[in-house]
């Protein structure tokens, strides 16, 4: 997979083990529930949901799952996001652990309403 640009969030999908294709397809489906105004896209080469602006990517990496809801989203959720090593603006949630839906649903709506406050009403 390294190397391989995607084009779309199933063909990234296709080229991952299924335990880990679970995990991403659970973070789909939680992210197009909490926010169903965004559509899906590949940024950066990543499966990313975007409402004007992107909000979240995820991504899969060797040792955990890669949440990058940019640094207000990670600052927004500091208390919450301890056990999860978050840094600026990435979040890793373990391999061998459930994720945290919830939490990851409340990340991405936070997201939604950062971007929607910046949206001047038409006149």
């Amino acid at each position: 997979m390294r190397g391989e640009k995607f084009q779309t969030v199933d063909t990234y999908l296709e080229g991952q083990s299924e335990d880990i294709k679970a995990k991403l397809q659970q973070i789909r489906e939680v992210l197009a529930n909490a926010v169903p105004e965004a559509i899906e896209v590949i940024s950066y080469n990543m499966p990313a949901i975007k409402f004007k602006q992107v909000l979240v990517y995820y991504a899969a990496t060797d040792k955990h799952i890669g949440y990058y809801p940019t640094s207000s989203g990670v600052a927004a959720f500091e208390k919450e996001l301890g056990i999860y090593n978050p840094s600026k603006g990435t979040i890793r949630f373990p391999l061998d652990k459930p994720l945290p839906l919830d939490l990851i649903t409340d990340i991405a709506r936070y997201r939604y309403e950062e971007v929607l406050k910046k949206i001047k009403p038409a006149k």
